[in-house]
């Protein structure tokens, strides 16, 4: 699958780290031209393109996909990344970060979309791969509004697909599980135990560990590619089995 995405063009949002920079070194060395998009684009490596964007303005948004485009010479694909946390039940969070967190989220998405839309419809490969998270389906302690924003990314993921499926655009979403990556590592460091929050995180995963960002970018790019062509309104969760496993616990002697 080396050449996979070769002659076509990805923009990757929230491209500057973790999952998004994960997905795309991935799509690059599978043969793609790739923009990372990101308030941040200082240490984005080459080949990637680094572009500035703010998700929460549509100039910036309308700016960083027509320049991205532009040196690209077009849009295939399009991964949704660029997201932020919160933590709290529903009486934590006040009214402004409920709007702030769902404006990054939901609506951030939705802007990036809606500027990639005109490029992605010339393409004869078009795919949008939105990132969610597994509390879009499952119920995770002080995570009220983070899990509600992802929950609404999860229906917009199935509400586009039927929308585009028509105009040969693909649009599918991966929820995962907890992921190693800098933000994650900030919020374990932040506990007044760090040593037992990451050993809870890995616990809660089937797998006894936590997903790897190259693991969610392998997901990625096989919905994204060319050869998941019949694969829309997909959900796929990665997650080491936390949405669907329930083990028993070892029998005490």
């Amino acid at each position: 699958m080396t050449g996979e995405f070769t002659g076509l063009a990805a923009v990757v949002t929230g491209g500057g780290s973790g999952i998004g920079l994960a997905t795309a070194r991935l799509l690059a060395a599978r043969g793609a031209s790739v923009a990372c998009l990101d308030l941040d684009p200082s240490g984005v490596p080459a080949p990637l393109l680094g572009v500035r964007c703010d998700v929460t303005d549509p100039t910036s948004v309308t700016a960083a996909v027509t320049d991205a485009a532009t040196r690209l010479g077009g849009l295939d694909v399009l991964v949704n990344n660029a997201g932020t946390g919160a933590r709290g039940t529903v009486e934590a969070n006040p009214d402004e970060e409920w709007h702030r967190v769902f404006d990054v989220n939901v609506v951030g998405m939705v802007r990036v979309t809606r500027a990639a839309l005109p490029h992605l419809r010339r393409s004869a490969h078009a795919a949008i791969v939105n990132i969610g998270s597994i509390a879009a389906s499952t119920g995770l302690p002080d995570r009220a509004l983070y899990g509600a924003t992802k929950g609404a990314v999860q229906a917009l993921t199935l509400a586009m697909a039927a929308d585009h499926v028509g105009e040969g655009i693909r649009v599918t979403c991966v929820n995962p599980g907890t992921v190693d990556t800098p933000w994650v590592r900030r919020l374990i460091d932040a506990a007044d135990d760090p040593t037992a929050e990451l050993a809870a995180l890995r616990a809660r995963q089937p797998t006894g560990r936590l997903v790897a960002a190259t693991e969610v970018a392998a997901a990625v790019a096989y919905l994204a590619g060319p050869s998941a062509g019949a694969t829309t309104g997909t959900v796929l969760a990665v997650d080491g089995g936390m949405h669907s496993l329930r083990l028993r616990a070892p029998a005490k002697n």
